[in-house]
């Protein structure tokens, strides 16, 4: 069943052909360059990327020195005369849809946060980094940059007391130059409300960037000792009983960041094409928060435990019960005699849209190109990231927008 619902989707945003998103429609997607190295059907590069698909892409990702300078991670694969030159190749994507703009982003979860923490606190080193950051997308005739630092005041190396403050200063530094030359400058930023106090400085946040990609997802994963979804839209009465969980939604994330001073216009709501995987402790108790043994299975094509592409759940599990929660608005699957994953599919991504028009947010960020079954091989290419044009161009339908 889910096989044609997918389909029929994936098949009907085909027919209507794309249409080229206002302002409100953008769909912000990560191209993340290591995912050439993926074996099978899940080897993915540039060449595999729709240049009409989304309307903005932001290659992932460029890595930090102590010293302020600009790190290629995979000089191969992005820049050598020997590799795929994927940061040629993503601009080149330009020719074939003029409108699409093209950005590159530094940090990611694997940076860490040191490196930015202690540039950012120096006045020299902020000064150093945003004159390297223009002199890089100048060169590589990139449209911005977006910064994802995961995240100021949080994790190993980071500053707590200072990083909010000069997170600020070092926005302000790469504003100055990016923004009087038309580049757009974007960052990436938790979904969370304990890291969203530790971390931004909202208002002033708000009046440096030009987007705010809110990453309201990864809520929930292997890494606690029980199930959960990664990014549901609303609480589960279960949420209550468990804590704050009850806020770890994405229609708590973005709200907050609303009240606190974003304008909704340019805030893009984080969307996964992947799921967060568990090995059921009890295979009998599925519900959520049942305990869990560990990470989930390893998928074949991205091979990390506790994690599964889109692309492999289509392709390999579709054969594992499918439950809808209906407090949460997003589904799992229960398979394999003790593996749960909760992940998005098209009716997930309907409830998503519908709440970021009634927010009157600017558009989405979808992590990453990547995991969608963007080989078609459960039916029409992409069908998640068409779903969102298929749900955004139904709700206008709906409300005669």
């Amino acid at each position: 069943m889910q096989h044609s619902v997918i389909f029929c989707v994936a098949t009907v945003v085909f027919s209507l052909g794309f249409i080229s998103p206002v302002s409100s429609d953008r769909i912000i997607c990560y191209f993340a360059s290591w995912t050439v190295y993926r074996h099978g059907n899940g080897q993915f590069d540039v060449d595999n990327i729709d240049p009409h698909l989304c309307t903005h892409i932001n290659f992932a990702f460029l890595g930090l020195m102590p010293d302020a300078s600009i790190f290629i991670i995979d000089p191969w694969e992005s820049n050598d005369d020997g590799g795929y030159h994927g940061f040629k190749k993503i601009v080149e994507l330009k020719k074939y849809n003029p409108q699409l703009k093209v950005l590159v982003s530094m940090g990611g979860w694997n940076e860490g946060s040191g490196n930015y923490s202690n540039v950012a606190k120096d006045p020299v080193l902020r000064k150093t980094l945003a004159r390297n950051v223009l002199e890089f997308v100048q060169s590589k005739s990139f449209d911005g940059f977006d910064l994802d630092w995961e995240y100021p005041g949080s994790r190993n190396g980071s500053h707590p007391d200072i990083d909010k403050e000069n997170f600020i200063a070092l926005l302000t530094e790469i504003s100055d130059l990016l923004k009087p030359r038309g580049l757009l400058f974007t960052a990436a930023v938790a979904g969370g409300i304990e890291r969203i106090n530790l971390g931004y400085d909202i208002p002033r946040l708000n009046n440096l960037l030009d987007m705010i990609n809110v990453m309201v997802y990864d809520f929930h994963g292997h890494f606690e000792p029980f199930v959960g979804h990664g990014s549901p839209l609303h609480a589960s009465s279960l949420d209550y009983e468990h804590g704050r969980n009850s806020t770890l939604t994405v229609a708590t994330g973005i709200e907050y960041w609303i009240y606190m001073g974003a304008d909704p216009e340019k805030i893009n709501l984080g969307i996964v094409t992947y799921g967060r995987c568990f090995q059921l402790a009890d295979p009998s108790n599925t519900q959520l928060y049942a305990p869990s043994a560990g990470p989930g299975n390893r998928g074949p094509y991205t091979n990390q435990s506790g994690f599964l592409g889109y692309n492999e759940i289509c392709e390999f599990h579709m054969d594992w019960t499918y439950v809808w929660d209906d407090e949460q608005k997003v589904p799992h699957r229960i398979g394999d005699v003790d593996q749960w994953v909760g992940y998005e599919d098209e009716k997930s991504l309907g409830y998503k849209v519908e709440f970021a028009k009634q927010k009157n947010l600017g558009g989405f960020m979808v992590w990453a190109l990547d995991t969608d079954d963007f080989t078609g091989l459960c039916g029409k290419p992409y069908p998640l990231v068409n779903s969102l044009h298929f749900a955004i161009n139904a709700y206008k339908e709906k409300t005669n927008f």
